[in-house]
């Protein structure tokens, strides 16, 4: 594709709007109606999300997860703690997430601190995961180098074997994460590119709302 053809794509949204006097003085109450919606709306993979994180000299970091828990606490996402996510977020506590949903024209921008939820959480969850995503978490060093896709088939049929006797354990390094959020923003597309901005800022646990400019 051609830099001029890149530069004439160009959507009009016109969908909805987003009026200070329609939303939930809560933004987790907020982002759950939204939720429901995305539901209702039958989009796929509704939960995948942008996590954004960096390590301690500032150099940030992006790729998708899925939301996996939604509470007063946070967003709870689960993942590799030794993969680059994880270093990264062991160096800098601080992440941002991302919803887009393109079919309802919104997405919701999320900023806060983050730590690993309790054992009991993360282990409950595993336990639900089918049998070949437990063995994946076993056998993926996630985001080291490998040397070819082999190693890591081998490495599926080492844990494949040594679990074939009975339940598959939670990995030491694999785990759960809460986002606790002090900013969350609600974007609703709108024609012209007058887009609505909501943010939620927390202030002395306090949930100020303002209008942002597009």
């Amino acid at each position: 594709m051609s830099e001029t053809n890149i530069a004439d794509i160009r959507k009009e949204y016109k969908l909805k709007s987003l009026l200070e006097n329609d939303v939930d003085p809560d933004p987790i109450r907020q982002f759950q109606q939204w939720w429901n919606e995305a539901i209702m709306s039958n989009i796929e993979e509704p939960n995948a999300m942008t996590l954004a994180t960096s390590n301690k000299k500032g150099n940030p970091s992006a790729r998708i997860v899925l939301l996996k828990g939604l509470s007063n606490d946070g967003f709870v996402f689960f993942t590799n703690y030794k993969s680059r996510k994880g270093n990264e977020l062991k160096e800098n506590p601080y992440a941002s997430l991302l919803f887009f949903w393109k079919e309802l024209e919104r997405q919701v921008r999320i900023e806060g601190t983050i730590t690993k939820t309790n054992e009991e959480k993360s282990t409950d969850y595993f336990l639900s995961r089918p049998a070949l995503s437990k063995i994946g978490a076993w056998s993926s060093p996630q985001s080291s180098v490998i040397q070819s896709r082999d190693d890591l088939e081998k490495n599926v049929i080492k844990y494949q074997q040594q679990f074939s006797n009975g339940e598959i354990p939670r990995p030491p390094h694999w785990g759960g994460y809460i986002v606790k959020p002090a900013l969350i923003e609600f974007w609703q597309g709108r024609p012209s590119r007058l887009h609505d901005r909501l943010q939620y800022t927390l202030s002395n646990d306090k949930w100020i709302i303002e209008r942002l400019a597009p």
